[in-house]
């Protein structure tokens, strides 16, 4: 099959693969980790036997989403050995953009906080894990391409930089540039926050 992935038939070693393909593979990945990480101790009963424990609502959901922020940089590491390859056997040796490179990284974890956390908060709202798997990937990916969607529609053409900064593909590829940018950084920190308080929100509405 020809095309940007095939790099045989390309004779070009790069990695703009691998950062295209990955959002689109985190949108599925990073609901299926977080699905029941809330949904499933509510269903089996052991989310009361856990808030009895000396922790605050918000330690347990940041413990959640440090847990499955590990998986991803697990994931994530593997992935360096075809960096470190394409340095180091490159002709000329070195012939990669290391900063482009370093962006990309941070880029994906950013991205990677972001649909966790969303995926956290769909978790927090049903016991029913194919739900929050359903509405996890389905909010990722209107956040992801969503706005920029929005942002073509004739009738909001005027505004259009607006819906298109609301996105999250116009930050992380910013980022992938290898700029880091601190609106950049501000925005996935942000988005991040928001969906962990929310998070936690609905785990303290169990007791109002």
């Amino acid at each position: 099959m020809n095309g940007p992935f095939n790099l045989i038939e390309s004779g070009y070693a790069q990695m703009d693969g691998l950062f295209m393909l990955s959002p689109w593979v985190f949108i599925f990945l990073l609901p299926a980790i977080g699905m029941r990480m809330i949904s499933e101790e509510k269903r089996a009963g052991t989310l009361e036997w856990l808030l009895t424990k000396p922790l605050t609502e918000w330690q347990i959901v940041m413990g959640k989403w440090l847990a499955g922020m590990s998986l991803v940089l697990l994931a994530l590491i593997p992935t360096m050995l075809y960096a470190v390859s394409l340095y180091y056997f490159g002709n000329p040796k070195g012939n990669l953009d290391l900063g482009s490179t370093a962006g990309s990284y941070i880029g994906l974890l950013l991205l990677a906080s972001s649909y966790l956390s969303i995926s956290l908060f769909t978790s927090s709202l049903t016991e029913n894990s194919i739900v929050a798997f359903v509405t996890g990937m389905m909010l990722c990916l209107i956040f992801y391409t969503g706005f920029d969607q929005l942002a073509n529609l004739e009738a909001l053409k005027a505004s259009g930089l607006f819906w298109m900064n609301l996105g999250i593909d116009e930050h992380y590829t910013s980022i992938s540039r290898g700029v880091i940018d601190l609106h950049d950084i501000i925005y996935f920190l942000a988005l991040s926050t928001v969906f962990l308080s929310a998070s936690n929100t609905s785990l303290r509405s169990r007791n109002w």
